[in-house]
């Protein structure tokens, strides 16, 4: 059994940061992929970054250059660091895990943008 718990959601202003954990554990180390999708008000369920268990990243446009994922390979933890955070930034950041087929999800955490 694989649980994700997230952690570091919160209310924060315009051009603040925020820095989100997500905890793994369970039976498995050494996830392929781990990274975190969004959904805000109204909206539909989006990718925001990815990282292999190689370190490659990927990020969806709207957050290059302001957001970092980095992840230990070693605990199983990854973050995403948020700076210069935006209004439009306000969603619920859900933490996945991928391992051969299956993926994993927590409950989520809300970060709020106020303006």
């Amino acid at each position: 059994q694989v649980q994700l718990v997230e952690s570091g959601g919160g209310l924060v202003q315009d051009g603040g940061s925020l820095r989100l954990s997500c905890a793994a554990s369970g039976s498995i180390v050494g996830f392929n992929v781990m990274g975190w999708r969004r959904q805000g008000p109204g909206k539909q369920r989006e990718l925001v970054a990815t990282v292999t268990r190689g370190g490659i990243t990927n990020y969806v446009d709207s957050v290059k250059g302001r957001f970092t994922i980095s992840r230990d390979n070693a605990k199983n933890p990854v973050y995403l660091q948020m700076n210069s955070l935006k209004p439009e930034d306000t969603a619920v950041y859900y933490c996945y895990a991928v391992y051969n087929v299956k993926t994993y999800w927590g409950q989520g955490t809300q970060v709020t943008v106020s303006s």
